[in-house]
């Protein structure tokens, strides 16, 4: 029989611990309870879970699917990439059944590497080992929970680099259950077709994100800004949010998600274009995560963050027909629903 074997290198360093950590274990549990229910699956997936800090540890060897039952999750300070990566490479030196004159070898392995924050140690060594003799006979899939990870890091060791934009426990519900029908995409493939190509289940309508490693244009995440313009005078402004530090588990009920208003400030539109990447639009971020409203800079307006159709940012105030300084559009204001409106952040 050709396995499937399927790893999870896992970030359990210290920023993982509560509930994402929590989530990790219950996404694990239902990983495998599904699975079990495929009969592709049942026939050729090999599992093994690799955790790594400060330093890496095996916590579930390679296992056949009907066998196995996900560990318990420890935390370790650190986050050392380059030690969990070794840690997988010399597993796969002594997991992986290679092809022979008698007999048939293993399916491309499946690795599902799981990371919050960036690397603490230097991983430049375990990234050569990885591209020299790994990369080509493994499918590996990075995952950034959350926002906090250099994705061209990532970039650097697999061309199939995602992000989990946000990290509540319906998203990662969607999240694992994306993981799930990935691999038994993959292994019905296997078993029909023979076909090693990697099978990834569609991310639409899901906090999941396909991003392009080799991107260089990112966002300072510890901020959102966008950039207005004042419908009175023309001139443009900047509205600045912090991110709001208070999702830690016992706080969430008071401060919530997302970034607090910290003010709105006009500025030279000439000289910022000047100062500004040509490429200098950001992520698009949901009004959702956006807590205080700024009055207009320029002209003080009291509604200092309306957004029109063409997705410009402007001010506006008591008349009943407003205009567009962006795109000139006339017409009347109306409430966002209950989803928010998706806005154009710049990079910060």
């Amino acid at each position: 029989m050709r396995r499937l074997p399927v790893y999870f290198l896992i970030d359990v360093s210290e920023s993982m611990v509560g509930q994402p950590i929590a989530s990790v274990q219950e996404g694990m549990r239902t990983i495998i309870q599904e699975l079990r229910t495929d009969p592709y699956a049942l026939e050729t997936v090999f599992v093994s879970i690799i955790a790594f800090a400060g330093k890496a540890a095996t916590l579930s060897p390679l296992t056949e699917l009907y066998m196995f039952y996900p560990p318990s999750f420890p935390v370790g300070g650190g986050t050392s990439l380059g030690a969990g990566l070794n840690c997988l490479m010399d597993s796969l030196d002594r997991d992986i059944q290679k092809t022979t004159l008698e007999q048939k070898g293993d399916w491309k392995p499946i690795i599902f590497l799981f990371t919050d924050g960036n690397p603490t140690d230097d991983c430049s060594a375990a990234f050569r080992r990885w591209n020299d003799r790994y990369r080509r006979h493994c499918n590996l899939v990075a995952i950034s929970i959350g926002t906090n990870m250099n994705t061209a890091l990532l970039g650097q060791i697999t061309e199939n680099v995602l992000m989990l934009n946000r990290t509540d426990n319906e998203s990662f519900r969607q999240f694992f259950k994306w993981v799930t029908d990935s691999i038994r995409t993959s292994s019905m493939s296997v078993s029909d077709t023979g076909g090693e190509e990697l099978k990834l289940s569609s991310t639409s309508g899901l906090n999941l994100e396909k991003v392009n490693p080799a991107e260089t244009r990112r966002v300072d995440e510890n901020f959102a800004v966008l950039l207005g313009k004042c419908q009175t005078t023309g001139r443009a402004y900047l509205i600045k949010y912090a991110r709001r530090f208070g999702n830690v588990d016992d706080m969430e009920h008071i401060l919530g998600h997302g970034f607090g208003l910290v003010g709105a400030y006009p500025v030279d539109e000439n000289s910022y274009r000047k100062l500004s990447d040509s490429n200098g639009i950001g992520k698009n971020i949901n009004t959702n995560l956006l807590y205080g409203a700024p009055t207009c800079p320029c002209c003080g307006n009291q509604l200092g963050l309306v957004i029109c159709e063409c997705g410009g940012v402007f001010c506006a105030g008591e008349n009943a027909n407003d205009h567009c300084p962006w795109c000139g559009i006339h017409g009347e204001l109306s409430a966002a629903g209950e989803g928010g409106i998706d806005v154009t952040r710049t990079q910060g």
